[in-house]
């Protein structure tokens, strides 16, 4: 094999490569040759066996897939996660390139702030012609309740994306405005991690401009924004089933906002609060992720199930800034762009610098006339092939002199083609190298870019994230349709410096406290516990169930047939190797886990899914007997490694604390319910060594009495040895240690009915003798555990 950068191998790799003809390519001018911004990446691919880029393409994806990165597929009404599709090569551009992109994309975002502002405000663009009422008043993103607000920051619009393409003469253009919730900017984080590892020896000494400086900037303008008050950042999200859900527990983990849903919020006197486990806690500053008219059902959308009420008054009184303010989607009305030219030379005296996908507003002469002045850019890779049945007389057209009556035959044409144009992104897009099978091929793709805006005005990402087509079909290029993504590597000549989203220190090191714990945040928290304790203890009775029936076959034991009628008292069905309550205890675990993705670390929710999957998979091909106890062993393992993971790595924030009252009310019940069923005088013989091995606790049994096992030794062990971890009493003594800390930065009283019942119960199981712990006494030791446990939630979740 030829070494990397010599003629012979780059010239062999670039070979197959044939950019479509009238297409423009990323990689090759027109005359074949290949662009200079490309030379030095391409020089290291080439100089790599194939066995090389494998592995090097296997490091990205093994990243993705140990990080949890995802997207969620829709199927009508189904949906599933789906592994991240990285497109291996990066889109490269020139550092000179990008610049003019950037001052097209600020100028862009400026205008569009200007136009959103005149929307809600005196609406002259409309009254002077700009603008036809009709594209403004019939869409349904342009809400009326949000006219006459004033932002308290001043602007309506802070982060915008856009989707831009390279069109077949070269320039750029852009194919659609994204100020509603714009979604990605995350996602282009994790691809530059991902490529960074797949290309990990050429990255750092690359002239790659990096993206931490533009979240640096995007943080402190948010922060910025919050004002003296005691405000907060957060983020507000659909929820774990949007498609993008990923991202926005990604990004709140790396700029340290809360994440939020609109049920963790409520407006009270025209302020916005969150609620958390120590009451309500204002919020200044709203990063939304859903579509505006979901925000409230009291003023926008009465259906609405992930409003909170009250937001637009809260917008109205000034109370807090909301990124983008409500309204904002009427910004992406494709018809809106065929008027952007005009309105920019009108409100910033200059021309509009990145063009727009063809499109149009049929609605009137003037706009007819814009049909006729951009049809050959309309038609150019459109699906019309009908020829046009009237002659363009252009210079007619440019001096705007239209002449066609209303039901002439250029109208008639575009109501009756138009929306076959504007449906779709009339455009030849161009095309950029994608590893296929092992070959270079050209692919269409297309750009999404980001802008914020900061004290210094906007701010563009020196990068983005692109969507690459499957196949040759250009519009193949969402996910949902098997498209790809790559990273967009901004390129200059010199090696760009490592940099970090910190600032450098301003002064003495500050601890800074832990932030906020939303009550919703801790609730699934307090139910990840409970699941994952629950599935456990399902386990290990499981197992002694499968034991003992290879052991005495299909005989009636009383013992395995009292281990079957435990099992069958929670809802497991013995008749299944592994039952689907477990299984569904097990997703019920995952989903909890699922909602605080902010507040979980990596490698926990790696285990997590693990263990689910593991148990499903089991529960395909595994039989009753020995075969069923080895696979309750085996993910026991497993939910001992997730345990670890979580006791030893996860800091003791409060969020842990209620992760652990979870599992210790969990385990605690479990074993009174283990003890009563197995250790009462009616149980059948047998049941108080099988109660101590589904207490883990064989071994210290036999060191500890040298006599045959009894009724008051298990009990003592089980019930009330403060070091057994197992025992009803250390999970007690946990509960009221936990709560004491809850207790210590809550605002609510120290003293409240869970600590009180807690201590009663501590008092009883530490002054009990093992004979005093009758079977009745267990059954009350449960009802007392519910008791703690709606007593907990009351003073801390609700």
């Amino acid at each position: 094999m030829n070494k990397a950068g010599t003629p012979d191998a780059l010239s062999r790799f670039l070979s197959g490569y044939d950019p479509l003809p009238g297409v423009a390519d990323e990689l090759k001018r027109p005359d074949g040759t290949m662009r200079p911004v490309w030379e030095p990446l391409m020089r290291y691919v080439a100089g790599k066996s194939p066995e090389q880029l494998a592995r090097a393409f296997a490091r990205g994806d093994q990243y993705l897939h140990d990080t949890g990165v995802y997207f969620r597929q829709y199927s009508g009404a189904e949906s599933t996660v789906r592994s991240w599709p990285l497109s291996h090569l990066p889109v490269v551009i020139s550092e000179n390139e990008w610049d003019g992109l950037a001052a097209g994309i600020a100028q862009r975002a400026e205008l569009l702030e200007r136009v959103m502002a005149d929307l809600y405000g005196k609406a002259e663009l409309v009254r002077d012609g700009f603008l036809p009422a009709d594209l403004i008043a019939q869409n349904p993103e342009w809400l009326r309740p949000v006219v006459g607000i004033k932002p308290r920051s001043k602007h309506f619009l802070h982060f915008l994306a856009f989707e831009i393409g390279r069109s077949p003469d070269g320039s750029w253009f852009v194919l659609g405005d994204r100020a509603q919730a714009p979604s990605g900017s995350g996602f282009a984080l994790e691809n530059r991690m991902a490529s960074s590892r797949v290309f990990h020896d050429h990255f750092p000494k690359s002239g790659v401009a990096r993206l931490a400086g533009f979240f640096r900037s995007f943080r402190d303008a948010m922060l910025g924004l919050r004002g003296p008050a005691d405000g907060r950042v957060a983020i507000l999200t659909p929820g774990q089933h949007t498609d993008t859900y990923y991202e926005h527990a990604y990004i709140a983990r790396y700029l340290g906002f809360l994440l939020l849903e609109c049920e963790d919020l409520k407006v009270q006197d025209g302020k916005l609060s969150v609620r958390t486990i120590n009451g309500p806690k204002p919020v200044s500053v709203l990063w939304r992720r859903l579509d505006s008219r979901f925000a409230d059902p009291l003023e926008l959308d009465e259906t609405s199930a992930l409003g909170t009420p009250g937001m637009v008054a809260a917008l109205r009184a000034g109370a807090m800034d909301m990124v983008n303010c409500l309204g904002s989607g009427v910004l992406e009305a494709r018809a809106l762009m065929a008027f952007l030219p005009g309105i920019c030379e009108h409100l910033m005296g200059e021309p509009l610098k990145l063009s727009n996908i063809a499109t149009w507003w049929c609605g009137q002469e003037s706009e007819r006339a814009y049909v006729l002045e951009n049809l050959e850019r309309m038609m150019i890779g459109s699906a019309l092939s009908t020829k046009l049945p009237f002659d363009i007389d252009r210079t007619t057209a440019l001096g705007g002199k239209f002449r066609d009556s209303a039901q002439g035959p250029v109208t008639e044409w575009i109501q009756r083609e138009g929306a076959r144009l504007v449906g779709q992104e009339a455009v030849t897009l161009s095309t950029t190298p994608a590893m296929i099978d092992g070959m270079l091929r050209p692919r269409p793709m297309v750009v999404r870019v980001f802008a914020t805006r900061t004290e210094n005005g906007w701010e563009v990402m020196p990068g983005g994230y692109a969507r690459i087509g499957r196949g040759g079909d250009p519009t193949a290029l969402a996910m949902q349709a098997g498209g790809s993504v790559a990273d967009v590597w901004v390129m200059s000549k010199t090696a760009k410096p490592a940099d970090t989203l910190a600032r450098a220190p301003a002064g003495p090191f500050l601890r800074r406290q832990p932030g906020l714990l939303p009550a919703r945040a801790a609730d699934n928290l307090f139910w990840l516990g409970r699941y994952v304790e629950r599935a456990e203890g399902a386990m290990r009775v499981l197992r002694a169930w499968h034991l003992r029936l290879e052991e005495h076959g299909t005989r009636t034991v009383p013992l395995v047939s009292a281990l079957g009628d435990f099992l069958s008292t929670f809802g497991h069905d013995p008749e299944e190797p592994i039952p689907t309550h477990l299984l569904g205890q097990l997703d019920a675990a995952v989903i909890c886990a699922s909602k605080v993705r902010d507040r979980f670390s990596t490698d926990g929710w790696n285990a997590l899914n693990d263990l689910a999957g593991s148990a499903g998979r089991l529960a395909e091909r595994v039989h009753h007997g020995d075969d069923a106890a080895h696979a309750m062993s085996v993910l026991l393992r497993k939910t001992a490694g997730f345990s670890g993971l979580v006791h030893e790595n996860m800091f003791r924030f409060l969020g842990w604390r209620f992760l652990t009252l979870g599992r210790a009310l969990e385990r605690a019940d479990h074993m009174a319910a283990v003890l009563a069923a197995l250790a009462d005088a009616e149980t059948p013989a047998g049941g108080l060594d099988a109660a101590v091995e589904v207490g883990d606790s064989v071994m210290t049994h036999r060191r500890r009495y040298t006599i045959e096992s009894s009724r008051e030794t298990v009990i003592d062990m089980l019930a009330l040895d403060r070091d057994n971890p197992r025992s009803i009493l250390f999970q007690i003594d946990r509960l009221r240690e936990e709560e004491e800390q809850l207790a210590a930065v809550s605002s609510r009283p120290r003293v409240g009915e869970a600590t009180r019942r807690i201590l009663m119960m501590q008092t009883m199981l530490a002054v009990s003798e093992p004979e005093q712990i009758s079977t009745r006494r267990l059954v009350r030791i449960r009802r007392e555990l519910a008791a703690i446990s709606e007593a907990l939630t009351a003073q801390y979740l609700s």
